[in-house]
Order: C-alpha cells, then sequence, then structure tokens
C-alpha cells in the first residue's frame, strides 16, 4: 500500500484525474451519439492515457530534483520517499507501455501517444527543456491537453468527422490549458528564480499571473455560455449556460480571495482551477446526456 500511495503521488493525482475525466467525457458524448467504440476499447484507453501522464509528470519530476527540494518539498523523490533509479525505471515503463498499446489500437492512438511522449520529454529534458521558456512551456501543455488529448481520444473512440461537441471542448480547454500552464508556477517562483527557470511568474510576478490567468478562464468559461447552446446540436442548452456562468462566478469569487505572494494559499487556489477543468468535461458530456 505504501509503494502505491508513493506511485500515486508521483503521478501527481490532479493530472492523472483530468486526463481520465477528459478521455471518459469524451467516450460519454461519442455514447451519446451512437457513436463510441466498445468499453473495453475506453478502459485500455485510459490506462494508455494513465500511462502518458505518468511519464509526463514523472519525468518533470526526475530532471528537476533540486528545484522541487524548494519548491514542491513533499514529491516523492525530493522527499526522499522514492529513489532516482526506481523514478527512472517507472517512467521507462510509462514510455513504452503505451507506446506498446497503441500499435494494437490504431494509427490515430499511436500517433496521439508519440506526441504526447515527445512533447512531455521536450518540456522537462535537456537539451531542448522547453520550461525554460514561458512561451514554449505555456503553448506545449496547451498544445497536448487541447488538441492532442481532445482529438486523438475522440478519433480513437468514434472516428470521423468530428463532432462539435469535441471541437468546443477543444476551444474551451486551450484557455483553461493557458491558465494551468502559467498559474503552476506561481507558487514556485523562488526555487525557479534561483535554477534559471525564467516563467511568467519570475518575470511578472505572482499578481499579473494570476489576472491573466483568471482573464483566459473568464473568456473561456462566457464563451461556452454564449457559443455552447448555439454551436452544440443536440446537448441542453440550460446546462451549458447556467454550468459555465456559476463556474466563472466561483472563479472570481476564488480569485479575489486568494493572496497570490501566499505559496500555500495560491497553491489551493491553483487546485481549485483544476476542479473546474474537471467540472468543464462533466458539464459538456452532461449536457449531452440530458439533452
Amino acid at each position: 500500500m505504501s509503494a502505491v500511495l508513493v506511485l500515486w503521488r508521483f503521478a501527481r493525482p490532479h493530472t492523472l484525474i483530468g486526463t481520465s475525466l477528459s478521455i471518459v467525457a469524451l467516450y460519454v458524448i461519442a455514447a451519446s451519439l451512437d457513436r463510441a467504440s466498445g468499453i473495453v476499447d475506453l478502459l485500455w484507453t485510459l490506462l494508455a492515457g494513465a500511462c502518458v501522464n505518468v511519464f509526463i509528470t514523472g519525468l518533470n519530476q526526475v530532471e528537476d530534483v533540486e528545484i522541487d527540494r524548494l519548491n514542491k518539498p513533499w514529491l516523492p523523490i525530493a522527499a526522499g520517499d522514492l529513489s532516482l533509479e526506481a523514478a527512472r525505471r517507472i517512467v521507462a515503463v510509462a514510455a513504452i507501455a503505451p507506446l506498446v498499446m497503441a500499435l494494437t489500437q490504431g494509427v490515430e492512438e499511436l500517433v496521439a501517444v508519440t506526441v504526447a511522449l515527445l512533447i512531455g520529454w521536450a518540456y522537462s529534458s535537456p537539451p531542448l527543456r522547453l520550461k525554460r521558456y514561458p512561451a514554449l512551456a505555456a503553448g506545449s501543455i496547451t498544445f497536448v491537453r487541447s488538441l492532442v488529448v481532445n482529438l486523438g481520444v475522440w478519433l480513437h473512440v468514434a472516428g470521423r468527422p468530428v463532432s462539435a461537441g469535441v471541437w468546443a471542448l477543444t476551444a474551451v480547454t486551450i484557455p483553461f490549458s493557458f491558465a494551468i500552464a502559467v498559474l503552476k508556477d506561481v507558487p514556485d517562483i523562488e526555487g525557479d528564480r534561483r535554477y534559471g527557470i525564467a516563467t511568467f511568474s519570475v518575470r511578472l510576478g505572482p499578481r499579473p499571473v494570476l489576472w491573466a490567468g483568471v482573464g483566459a478562464l473568464t473568456l473561456g468559461g462566457l464563451g461556452m455560455a454564449v457559443a455552447g447552446p448555439l454551436w452544440l446540436d443536440g446537448a441542453s442548452a440550460a446546462v451549458l449556460v447556467v454550468g459555465h456562468l456559476v463556474g466563472v462566478a466561483v472563479l472570481w469569487r476564488w480569485a479575489l480571495r486568494v493572496d497570490p505572494s501566499d505559496p500555500v494559499a495560491f497553491a489551493g487556489f491553483y487546485q481549485r482551477v483544476w476542479q473546474l477543468f474537471f467540472c468543464e468535461y462533466a458539464l459538456v458530456a452532461l449536457a449531452y446526456v440530458i439533452g
């Protein structure tokens, strides 16, 4: 049980839940349109997605041990609960396993898995180490979360054409992914500055980054409240409008109460943004089920 808990922490649970919920929601939308493949296919896709997630988050921890000892000392390697050698073995298995699975699941999954693994490697590892460059770091996370996951999973479980609901999720996850990419660095300013990682938070300060993230999320939520009912045939307009307006209101309530200079408080705010990300997929899937 101890080993399972260490692996769970190593996988960064909020990202793992986000990936899994994205896949399930896309499958539910496909099923509501009578286009979903079998449930076994969903389970294999969830396993492949989890492995890719562990590779990306795990590799970042392997490459950032010294930084994490300052910024996130509770992570398994930084805390001494997981050896660097064992972490590298986990990361290697998490890269190989989804590629092997994808070879038997079709070209769409193979392309999505390969692209996600390559971007995850480029984000954390030398010589590219894209996380050193704020725009490229944010762009990498946004590309994987919005395009690779949504389109890759949909094409695998439902095929062509791509549903309007998937395009809508792709559009709204762009501001979500951007916000996640920039907000995650706010509590880590001290360690990033010391090790030369010039994030937006290091360059601009925590408060401007907070409001850039909140602004992006607000535009995404209001955009879905307005465009969703017009664009998504067969989805419940009431669920889309009410759900997104409530989400924006809750976001602003949280943002106005958080102190961006307090790393602990801001880390809590960042986790709440992930909760809104979870709700986005659940909300669109629910709108299709009810509609």
